[in-house]
């Protein structure tokens, strides 16, 4: 045992150190699968022997079952906020108020990156994160201890070489959304048909309140830490030997900071970071500045709101005034209307903007925009420039009111706008403005996966008249592809080659490259699993759609209205006729697709013999169907080690329970 619990030990060790190496560092050693690897040797080992599982462990970063609620907690010492400098002018005199009351005591000054995010408070005792806490009021705070769990920057065990401070323990850190990845969410929330999130910081701070902390770990959060208490108190003399301390005890402390003697030499320094300020993975906003000596923090002291020894600069604000020429709509993929103002060129935040979105004909009217008005604009990171408001005392009594089309601006067809939905969209399928939407994303990995069928290509297929939707990509011969501008023989022939690969893509694959609206990978999966085929699915009716699991009543009607164009279905057709696979891949024997049909299971604690995705395979693939929560329509729950209160409610409802080994007889 002694031996096993040296080689869980030194496994945990050596996954701390790449993590710290990956998401601290930004310096891997290890490929992702690698990683992998290490990660499966040890939750392997846990499952063998769970006694040795320890809160600190990297395999409990992420929670299995959603919380039903956070419970308060009250800061030991309040959170404050930060009173804000918009010039130079106004951080000069809060170095002379501080100048003022240090009474000619040596001062110096430490500054730091303002993330644009939200407030975290940890909690450690001997070493070990007991608690994470939202900002809340600066009083009271939430606990959001397995949603900080889920922060790969956020250390479960303190580093040993920063020891020495066992208990009531405290960091504060701002957590952010990085720039890629808030990007990525958005370009897939856009894709299922959700509202994009406005700015990364909401994004952040919709994540951390999330009540499944799986939920939190796909949105792949991160922090720096900036101050740390110890039982309400700074620990050390400066705060620049905080920020070391958690340097080293393995936070992940902001580079891009700088301890200052002068005012003068913050603001060659927030001068210095303004110019890189589009060049960071993660936005920010301007600089704290705070007295180095935490002695005269104490002596300053504070506002009911704000501290004396700390100053928020705020950088310019990316906005700008402009003139709104017209308003024309865009038309996307999925046939959404979006208005979109034509602004006389102003230069904003390094580049020029001609153009900013106004979202909806709701965002209008709540605006008041009209055409001739003067407006305020924002640009943040790569988000698209948007109208924040009217100048309304610039009007002239010229300006005119937009009026919505009726007709799609591009094909004529009606634009829709259902009841309770704030999107208008063009209801045409053959509609040529969503096409290359709709090309693009049948090509992309998870759909289709056509290497090589980018933007470019796509506009040139649509231009030349080769493609007027995706069942004629099917059709391309060689010489058409060849003929288009840069595109030589070999490329050519390599496109074809990936055109003709698609057609053995899986089912699900299939449904969701067909750009249905609601429909995800993930629903795409499950209509594939349950119907089995495309000529099923054409037929299934809204019923039969709605009772499926996990589908509900806005993706069965939407299905259906999908399937009730004929265009749409005149599209099938020629995919399966052009040879695309439109049947679900069974496995196994006959006998074996049908052994679990119509049973459902559902799965909690942990399996030796499987990971969890390996055995709601292996019941899909014999006909059954994995839900998460149990019902009195359960008819079997698979307990492994450490099964929680899903195990609990199924005893109340007398679910059948079956052990690993049952299970392993039942599949066998």
């Amino acid at each position: 045992m002694k031996a096993t619990a040296r080689q869980i030990e030194k496994l945990r060790d050596e996954i701390r150190r790449h993590d710290e190496l990956y998401y601290v560092e930004a310096a891997p050693e290890i490929s992702d699968r690698e990683y992998d690897e290490l990660m499966e040797r040890l939750q392997k080992l846990e499952v063998e022997h769970p006694e040795l599982i320890t809160p600190d462990s990297p395999t409990q970063r992420v929670g299995g079952r959603p919380a039903e609620g956070f419970p308060e907690v009250v800061h030991t010492r309040q959170m404050l906020s930060l009173d804000n400098s918009y010039n130079i002018d106004e951080l000069r005199a809060f170095d002379e108020r501080c100048r003022r009351l240090a009474e000619g005591r040596a001062l110096e000054y430490v500054a730091e990156l303002k993330i644009d995010g939200l407030s975290l408070s940890l909690q450690y005792e001997n070493g070990l994160l007991l608690r994470g806490v939202t900002r809340g009021d600066g009083r009271i705070g939430e606990d959001v201890t397995q949603n900080a769990r889920t922060i790969r920057s956020v250390p479960l065990r303190l580093k040993s070489k920063a020891k020495g401070i066992d208990t009531g323990l405290e960091v504060r850190g701002e957590v952010f959304i990085p720039r890629d990845v808030f990007e990525r969410t958005n370009a897939e929330r856009e894709e299922q048909g959700e509202p994009r999130f406005a700015n990364p910081r909401n994004a952040a701070a919709g994540a951390i309140r999330q009540l499944d902390s799986r939920l939190v770990a796909r949105r792949k959060l991160d922090m720096f830490a900036y101050d740390l208490l110890v039982n309400g108190r700074k620990p050390f003399p400066t705060h620049w030997e905080s920020l070391d301390w958690l340097d080293k005890a393995g936070f992940r402390v902001n580079p891009h900071r700088k301890l200052a003697k002068t005012i003068d030499e913050v603001i060659d320094f927030a001068n210095e970071k303004e110019a890189l300020r589009d060049d960071l993975g993660y936005e920010i906003d301007g600089l704290v500045v705070k007295v180095n000596s935490t002695a005269l923090q104490d002596e300053f002291g504070a506002t009911s709101k704000a501290p004396r020894w700390a100053i928020a600069y705020k950088y310019p604000a990316r906005q700008a005034s402009t003139k709104v020429l017209d308003i024309f709509v865009s038309v996307g993929r999925t046939g959404a209307i979006t208005p979109v103002a034509l602004l006389e060129p102003v230069f904003l935040a390094g580049t020029t903007v001609a153009r900013a979105t106004l979202h909806n004909e709701d965002e209008i009217k709540r605006l008041g925009v009209k055409i001739g008005d003067t407006v305020m604009i924002e640009k943040s990171g790569e988000i698209i420039p948007k109208v924040l408001s009217v100048v309304t005392s610039k009007r002239t009594g010229k300006e005119r009111e937009f009026e919505p089309p009726e007709n799609c601006p591009v094909c004529g067809g009606l634009i829709s706008r259902p009841e309770g939905e704030v999107v208008a969209r063009c209801v045409a399928a053959d509609c040529t403005a969503q096409l290359l939407g709709k090309l693009i994303h049948f090509a992309s990995r998870r759909a289709m996966r056509i290497e090589g069928l980018g933007v470019v290509l796509a506009e040139q297929l649509i231009g030349e008249k080769m493609v007027k939707d995706v069942g004629d990509l099917y059709s391309l011969t060689l010489e058409q592809v060849a003929s288009l501008p840069r595109m030589a023989k070999k490329s050519a022939t390599n496109l074809l080659t990936q055109i003709e690969a698609s057609k053995t893509r899986d089912l699900s694959s299939l449904i969701y490259a067909l750009g249905i609206r609601h429909v995800g990978e993930r629903t795409a999966g499950i209509l594939a699993h349950e119907l089995g085929s495309l000529e099923r699915l054409t037929h299934a009716t809204v019923e039969e759609l709605d009772a499926i699991p996990e589908i509900g009543l806005t993706v069965a009607e939407s299905v259906r209205d999908w399937f009730d164009d004929e265009g749409n279905r005149a599209l099938c057709d020629r995919l399966r006729a052009a040879g695309v696979k439109t049947e679900a891949e069974r496995r196994g024997s006959a006998e074996a697709d049908e052994r679990f049909a119509g049973k459902q299971f559902v799965l909690t604690g942990t399996l030796a013999s499987f990971r969890r995705d390996e055995a709601q395979a292996l019941i899909e693939a014999r006909g059954g169907r994995v839900n998460s929560s149990v019902s009195k329509k359960t008819d079997y729950v698979v307990a492994g080690e450490a099964a929680g209160s899903k195990l609990d409610k199924a005893q109340s409802l007398g679910v059948t329970i079956l052990d690993e080994a049952t299970f392993k007889g039942m599949l066998e």
